[in-house]
C-alpha cells in the first residue's frame, strides 16, 4: 500500500511553534500515519530540538524539508545552507532531505559540479520539489535543471507537489506526464481560488481535479498530507485525512 505522510506545516505555523514538532509527531503516530515530514522553517533553535523531534519520530519514516533553496538567483550553490540541511536531516535519521531549486536553472556547468560533488557518497536522498515561484516550479525551469544535473551525471528525484503547480501557472496534468520517471514523493494538496490569489485546502473542498491525478502517481510513492488540519481533536482530524488517502490509494491495487 501507499505510505502516507504527515508534513507538518498542516497543522499551522503559529500552533508548531508553539508545541513543537516533537510534540506533533507523537499527533502523527497515533492518528496511524506512517511517516512525517518535518519542516525547516518551523524550527526555532534546531540543535536542541533536532535530538527530541527524533526521538519522538521513532518507527516512522523521516522527510525533512529544507525551506532554503539550493541555489541562489544567479545558480550559485548555497554550500553552507547544504551542508547544514544534510547535518539535521542525518540527525533526525531522515530518509530523504528535499529542496527547492531556487536559481538552480541558472546553474552553470561547473555550479551544478559543485552540487554533483558536495552530494557524492551521501546516504541520504536528494529530492527537488516543485515550488510556488515561476524561477523554481514552473515545467519549463524544473527541465532545464534537471538537464544540467544529468549533464554532471547527477540523478535527482522529485517531490511532486500536486498543488503549487497552480501557484506557478501550470497544468499539473502535464507536469506530471514531463515528471513521470522522477517522482519519488507525493505532496497532496487541493486549492481553491479566492479573489487574486490560490489557497491550500482539503482535497475534497479543491477546485482542481486531484484524484486522476494521484492515480497516475507511481505505485509505492509515499503521499504526503500537506493542507490544513484543523480541529479540536487533531488526532481524529489527522486520521481521517490518513484513512481518505489510503482509500484512494487501496483503488489502485484493485485488479
Amino acid at each position: 500500500m501507499t505510505p502516507i505522510v504527515i508534513s507538518l506545516s498542516s497543522f499551522g505555523a503559529t500552533e508548531v511553534v508553539r508545541h513543537g514538532q516533537a510534540w506533533f509527531a507523537n499527533v502523527v503516530r497515533n492518528a496511524g500515519a506512517d511517516g512525517i515530514e518535518i519542516r525547516s522553517e518551523l524550527l526555532s533553535s534546531p540543535n536542541e530540538e533536532l535530538p527530541l523531534i527524533a526521538k519522538h519520530c521513532h518507527g516512522l519514516r523521516v522527510i525533512y524539508s529544507c525551506a532554503d533553496p539550493l541555489f541562489v538567483a544567479d545558480g550559485t550553490l548555497a554550500v553552507d545552507m547544504l551542508a547544514r540541511a544534510m547535518r539535521f536531516a542525518a540527525t533526525l535519521g531522515a530518509e530523504v532531505v528535499k529542496f527547492s531549486i531556487g536559481g538552480g536553472a541558472n546553474a552553470s556547468p561547473a555550479q551544478m559540479q559543485d552540487l554533483a560533488d558536495h552530494l557524492h557518497g551521501s546516504a541520504l536522498r536528494v529530492l527537488i520539489e516543485n515550488d510556488q515561484s515561476n524561477a523554481a516550479g514552473s515545467i519549463f525551469q524544473l527541465q532545464r535543471f534537471f538537464r544540467k544535473a544529468a549533464d554532471c551525471g547527477l540523478v535527482l528525484g522529485m517531490t511532486f507537489d500536486i498543488g503549487n503547480w497552480h501557484w506557478a501557472g501550470e497544468c499539473p496534468q502535464l507536469a506530471a506526464a514531463a515528471f513521470a520517471d522522477r517522482i519519488q514523493y507525493v505532496h497532496t494538496k487541493g486549492v481553491l481560488k479566492q479573489a487574486n490569489r490560490w489557497v491550500a485546502v482539503a482535497l475534497a473542498n479543491s477546485q482542481a481535479p486531484w484524484k486522476s491525478l494521484l492515480n497516475a502517481m507511481p505505485v509505492q510513492c509515499p503521499w504526503a498530507v500537506e493542507f490544513p488540519l484543523v480541529g479540536e481533536d487533531l488526532v481524529d482530524v489527522t486520521r481521517k485525512e490518513i484513512i481518505h488517502l489510503r482509500e484512494i490509494s487501496g483503488e489502485r491495487y484493485v485488479d
